[in-house]
């Protein structure tokens, strides 16, 4: 049995979205370093603002201007920030509750340790050096001189006056770039597989139910649910079955677009696998035609598919995998 393998891998892509009224103000008022709250009908004032009131659904633009100090409701000590968090040393995630406010807004506090942090402190804001109407114009919370009473919940101080949520050029979209770090273990099957692929060699596994063989094999059939372990060598050659053109260049991909993606039919193989179809202009790709991997120097993978040098397979051969 080869050793199971691993592999650190990082999703990350720029998440984007238009902004209501409502949020367009809150974040350009933050890139003027003005902290803007919305009130509801019974009186509470809500930072940060939403646009619906979280209890009664009742759609809110009361817009109020609240302090720029406040109070820890309670907190959670860093000791290890991680990649792209607003400090990079030790923190407090802090909940404060910002003066003319009854609700607590979520950030960073900087403190020289967890002793120096407790619940009923005051804070201020510190704002960032540059800011573009965002929360990180928030580089972080501070301790403020003010105290109040230690381990006492505080409450929300009068002070939040009306505001029009008027500013020059106001900000209408927001990214955000959303990104998740982990470590990927492929497991038995996927581990046999990959070191196959090493060697040249596309593996399978036949289900014991319905015979069918699964490229790549998951460790169980997707169409019976039990396990499989019986490893069949398929391909290399297969047929294309179905395929899509794409025309968006993706970030970090050196590939001229417009380029093809297609799910192959591995010859022996009772599930399509997808690859990049390669060596021929994207609309002479069609359905039936057959391909053969090409590999390169140093990949453990096919590069992509390019044509066989043999006639189009039947569309009854393929028909059952579309």
């Amino acid at each position: 049995m080869p050793e199971n393998l691993t592999a650190p891998l990082v999703v990350a892509f720029p998440f984007t979205r238009s902004l209501g009224p409502v949020q367009s103000a809150f974040l350009t008022g933050l890139r003027e370093r003005t902290v803007l709250g919305v009130r509801t009908r019974d009186g509470r004032v809500l930072v940060p603002p939403v646009e619906y009131d979280p209890v009664t659904a009742e759609e809110i633009r009361d817009l109020v201007e609240v302090g720029t100090t406040g109070t820890v409701t309670t907190w959670a000590w860093n000791p290890a920030p991680r990649h792209h968090q607003p400090l990079r040393t030790p923190f407090a995630w802090a909940l404060v509750r910002l003066d003319g406010a009854d609700t607590a807004l979520l950030h960073a506090l900087d403190a020289p340790d967890a002793r120096a942090v407790r619940t009923g402190m005051r804070v201020r804001i510190r704002w960032a050096a540059h800011r573009e109407g965002a929360i990180t114009d928030i580089a972080c919370f501070e301790p403020h001189d003010a105290t109040a009473t230690p381990g006492v919940t505080a409450t929300a101080t009068p002070g939040a006056t009306p505001h029009s949520g008027a500013f020059a050029d106001p900000v209408t979209t927001l990214t955000t770039p959303a990104r998740l770090d982990y470590t990927y273990a492929p497991g038995r099957a996927q581990t046999r597989y990959l070191h196959a692929l090493a060697g040249r060699r596309i593996l399978g596994e036949r289900c014991p139910s319905c015979r069918k063989v699964c490229v790549p094999p998951r460790g169980a059939c997707p169409t019976c649910g039990v396990a499989t372990a019986e490893q069949v060598e398929v391909g290399p050659r297969g047929t294309v079955t179905t395929f899509c053109v794409v025309n968006i260049k993706a970030k970090g991909l050196d590939i001229d677009v417009p380029y093809v993606y297609a799910h192959i039919a591995l010859d022996g193989a009772d599930l399509a696998l997808h690859a990049r179809i390669g060596g021929i202009p994207y609309d002479e790709v069609r359905m039936g035609m057959r391909v053969e991997p090409v590999w390169t120097d140093d990949s453990r993978h096919p590069d992509h598919y390019r044509p066989a040098p043999e006639p189009d397979a039947a569309y009854d051969t393929y028909k059952e995998l579309l």
